[in-house]
């Protein structure tokens, strides 16, 4: 049984197909059913903060102070990281930093 995306707009999983598209129920966004197919299909592309398309190898720059979960520790903004490496999921970028290894979300980084 095919699975029904959640909503591109909220987020939410309150999503229903109606004919040719998807429409979520919390927030009333349409989107076709078509190119949702075809986006899970393809390899997903990573922009940055600014909209540049990320590659692995390429070096950031984070563009917040971001609390580590769990740490006292603190990546301080304009902290630049060499060679980036790009993963799946909700944490798109997997670095390695002085203070260790880290999964960072693309929309806190700038390419250097």
């Amino acid at each position: 049984m095919p699975t029904i995306p959640i909503c591109p707009q909220c987020a939410m999983e309150n999503t229903y197909p109606d004919g040719a598209n998807y429409v979520c129920a919390d927030c009333g966004h349409e989107w076709p059913m078509v190119a949702a197919a075809s986006a899970e299909d393809s390899d997903a592309v990573v922009k940055d903060a600014n909209g540049n398309v990320l590659a692995d190898g390429d070096a950031v720059v984070l563009i917040k102070d971001l609390k580590v979960k769990g740490s006292s520790i603190t990546l301080k903004m304009g902290t630049k990281i060499k060679s980036i490496r790009l993963v799946g999921g909700d944490h798109e970028v997997d670095c390695k930093i002085d203070s260790g290894s880290f999964m960072l979300k693309a929309c806190y980084l700038r390419k250097a």
